[in-house]
């Protein structure tokens, strides 16, 4: 299944919101879920406007629409929107470790606390979680 593609689902999610929506104009249904694909296709794949394949739509039209939608606060308002219920079916939890030298921790200048810098059987070092 191609990730940039929506589901029947998350599509209508999305579609009852756009209706609502006071700066939307959805028009065609289907056109407009082309649209939010294409625009999905490009901040899943990190690619550029300009590479946007041509099967996905013209890549200035569907620049220039997401410009819209950001200009007017849709994009924030759908995320919201779409959020208030979240599945965590692709919820990541990445964790590291970054080990440091324990000089690192006793500089003159600063301090562990002001360094997050802290003691364990391992030494000086310090974690980092993230949920994406």
């Amino acid at each position: 299944m191609d990730r940039s593609l929506l589901t029947d689902e998350q599509w209508a999610v999305i579609l009852a919101f756009l209706l609502r929506h006071p700066h939307v104009y959805v028009g065609n249904p289907l056109t407009c879920r082309a649209f939010l694909e294409a625009v999905l296709w490009v901040l899943r794949s990190g690619g550029q406007w300009r590479l946007l394949p041509a099967a996905r739509g013209a890549w200035n039209h569907v620049f220039k629409r997401f410009a819209r939608w950001q200009r007017r606060g849709v994009w924030a308002e759908l995320q919201a929107h779409v959020v208030r219920d979240p599945d965590l079916q692709q919820l990541l939890i990445d964790s590291t470790v970054v080990r440091a030298h324990p000089c690192a921790a006793g500089a003159e200048q600063s301090s562990a606390e002001a360094e997050a810098l802290g003691r364990s059987r391992g030494g000086f070092g310090t974690k980092i979680h993230a949920v994406t």
